[in-house]
């Protein structure tokens, strides 16, 4: 066959226009407030990613903001994929990005709940694309630094993508377990009888059923009443008896080890926290996240996200727990969840021990309690973003919303259709029901809108980390060539540099206030300006070593020296930064 050259060229020229243009002309495009206008790296946030997808998002991102974003991996899953974690500050502002007060991101440590990583990358998108013209978030990155590690349990959110699931399975990771003890690993998942990837519902016709159609949506089964014959008997999911007791997909996934009950706080072993595994951080995955975190005393804040509910979740995660935390500490908490549900329409703000049951062994709780950092668990969706109402305003039309939503704006395409499959055992059945991407999971077009929601509460969450400042140095002359030097460190937000629970169990080092330049021969901390109450530190008076400095609010040191001349005055502290004046 001869072939046209100048075809093919034509062809090529055009392929790799199409691949290498992304952004448009400036003058094509207008800004909507609050949006990235050309973004550098073009994204669609209406679809989910698996590792691949994510890996390649990360890279594109560091690759068009070098001064942004570092990409680092902070581990190797149980199956070998990459944590991949996003550096994300002002590299040439602000210092040193370890030093500046820092808020920890993740998403997807149940491989099922999978959206919370495009909800931590669309953060870094957003964070790095938005730059360059708003100024809230040059200031913020001057100041603050991010890190975000979109998916924690990479293995078995891509087994849940690429294999036959439902909405709930697999939550655990994908290690094998042996669920049955017989000696034979049960990895095999579900039976996916129609190969279309959804493990959905199988039902069979029975004059004497306990289930009938619904009249307002025939896709829905309903049971009947006390005195009512039905059509159909449910025979559960999609799926086949392999060893013939009686039980569908028994082989696929029995036990479950949670990787949320696998972290060093309030452990408990499986047999009281079902779902914990063999040791707290028994779990590669997490035990990188607890390595990184312990590298980075500058995290203040964490989020991790879930699904689902519409809850932004805090600890305790058990009653017994209930004292770690600390009213102090709570009033804080308070003022950030109930900021949550200002800006997350139909999120609710609540205690997991208190408003959902006990869970031991959470990632929250070790954040918390072992590391002293105010910590978020968000559950993403709820039904409430379908129609903008919740169950309380119901409309009394009997129409059960999913499927009306299912119908009216996503035109069935979360639904697989009943369809009749010749089952080995049961006979003619029907399969259908809805796919594992409904239930759970956001629909596409509500996606950017909920993630850009809750990056709002995480940036709250992380405005109101430290931010250090020295608010005023005065000078007393005490004659016979010394000097007294007062000066007051404040903290402009809510959050201090020692959580209670961190003063508590002395987590992290006191914040250290230094003076270099004359020679000191006192120092100490003043209780009460006033009144002139001071507590004087007698070991090493140059550098005073201070407790807390609490959320808006203020502490002030004094050092008695010799000799005149420039001094330099220093405020380190592991959450709240480094800064310094001359004087």
């Amino acid at each position: 066959m001869k072939l046209n050259i100048s075809f093919i060229l034509f062809t090529c020229a055009l392929t790799v226009t199409a691949v290498t243009v992304q952004a448009q002309q400036p003058n094509q495009v207008f800004k909507g407030a609050g949006s990235p206008v050309n973004p550098k790296v073009a994204m669609s946030w209406n679809r989910y990613n698996d590792h691949a997808g994510i890996t390649d998002i990360c890279k594109k991102i560091a690759a068009a903001h070098p001064d942004l974003c570092k990409l680092e991996s902070i581990g190797k899953s149980y199956q070998g994929r990459d944590l991949w974690c996003l550096t994300i500050s002002d590299f040439k502002n602000g210092g040193d990005v370890s030093r500046k007060p820092a808020m920890y991101i993740d998403g997807n440590i149940h491989s099922n709940e999978v959206q919370g990583s495009e909800f931590a990358l669309y953060t870094a998108w957003y964070l790095t694309e938005s730059f360059g013209d708003t100024k809230y978030i040059q200031e913020l990155l001057a100041d603050k630094t991010f890190y975000i590690v979109p998916t924690i349990n990479p293995d078995a959110r891509d087994n849940f993508f690429h294999e036959a699931n439902n909405a709930s399975s697999p939550r655990s990771g994908l290690i094998p377990v042996d669920n049955d003890r017989d000696g034979a690993v049960d990895e095999d998942g579900y039976d996916d009888l129609d190969k279309d990837g959804n493990i959905v519902m199988m039902r069979r016709k029975n004059p004497n059923g306990r289930w009938k159609q619904d009249t307002k949506d025939p896709r829905k089964m309903v049971q009947v009443g006390p005195e009512e014959k039905g059509d159909y008997e449910l025979l559960g999911l999609e799926g086949i008896d392999n060893d013939g007791d009686g039980l569908v997909n028994e082989d696929g996934y029995t036990f479950e080890y949670d990787p949320n009950r696998d972290w060093g706080w309030g452990w408990q072993p499986n047999y009281i926290q079902g779902g914990a595994y063999k040791y707290p951080f028994s779990l590669p995955e997490n035990r990188a996240v607890m390595e990184f975190v312990m590298k980075h005393p500058n995290i203040a804040a964490a989020q991790s996200y879930h699904n689902s509910g519409g809850m932004i979740l805090r600890g305790p995660g058990g009653q017994e727990d209930v004292g770690t935390y600390n009213a102090t500490d709570v009033r804080i908490y308070d003022v950030l969840g109930k900021k949550g549900e200002e800006l997350l329409p139909g999120y609710r703000y609540l205690v997991v021990y208190k408003d959902l049951y006990s869970a031991y062994g959470g990632e929250l709780d070790w954040f918390y309690g072992g590391r002293g950092v105010y910590t978020f668990s968000n559950e993403l969706w709820t039904s409430y973003l379908m129609f903008n109402k919740g169950s309380d305003d119901d409309d009394n039309s009997g129409v059960d919303p999913s499927y009306q939503f299912d119908r009216y704006l996503l035109f069935k395409d979360a639904f697989v259709e009943w369809h009749e499959y010749n089952h080995p055992q049961y006979g003619k059945i029907e399969i259908g029901g809805f796919k594992k991407n409904f239930g759970r999971m956001h629909p596409g077009f509500l996606m950017e809108s909920d993630a850009h929601r809750n990056m709002s509460f995480s940036i709250f969450h992380c405005y109101q980390t430290p931010k250090l400042s020295i608010d005023s140095i005065a000078e007393k002359d005490l004659g016979d060539g010394l000097k007294e030097i007062t000066a007051v460190i404040s903290n402009e937000r809510i959050i201090p540099t020692h959580a209670s629970q961190d003063l508590k169990f002395k987590i992290e080092r006191p914040d250290y206030i230094s003076i270099t330049g004359p020679k000191v021969l006192a120092g100490m901390v003043v209780e009460n300006r006033d009144l002139n109450i001071t507590t004087e530190q007698k070991t090493n008076p140059g550098t005073i070593e201070v407790a807390n400095i609490p959320g808006q609010g203020t502490v002030t040191v004094r050092w008695i020296v010799q000799g005149s001349g420039k001094y330099t005055i220093t405020v380190d502290s592991r959450k709240g930064g480094i800064l310094s004046k001359t004087k």
